[in-house]
């Protein structure tokens, strides 16, 4: 994905992963500033439920405001990529140039 473009996001690295996705550092061409977009991962693509836990997580995320939880600024899928991007916050404590939200948050929905 690195060079590639998703939206108005042109993706410059990656910056970490897990279960569910990827996460990179990306231009925003708009306003020119850097974000953090999390990807869904290629092999969950074609899953229905990892498609909505993702647009789950996206939602619940967005109605949070907290200085410890990152903002969230887009969610949107191009070319049958699932995106959603946010604050992206480099890290002088821990590997250079990685990107993290400065803390976890675990929210459960009701079904």
């Amino acid at each position: 994905m690195i060079g590639e473009t998703l939206s108005h996001y042109r993706i410059i690295e990656r910056v970490g992963g897990g279960g569910m996705g990827v996460v990179y550092r990306a231009r925003d061409e708009r306003p020119d500033h850097d974000v953090a977009v999390k990807v869904l991962a290629a092999d969950l693509l074609s899953d229905k439920a990892a498609g909505t836990r993702f647009r789950q997580e996206a939602r619940a995320l967005s109605r949070l405001n907290h200085p410890n939880i990152c903002a969230v600024y887009d969610f949107d899928s191009e070319r049958g990529v699932s995106f959603l991007a946010m604050e992206y916050i480099a890290s002088r404590l821990a590997r250079p140039r990685r990107a993290r939200c400065r803390r976890e948050v675990h929210v459960r929905l009701p079904a």
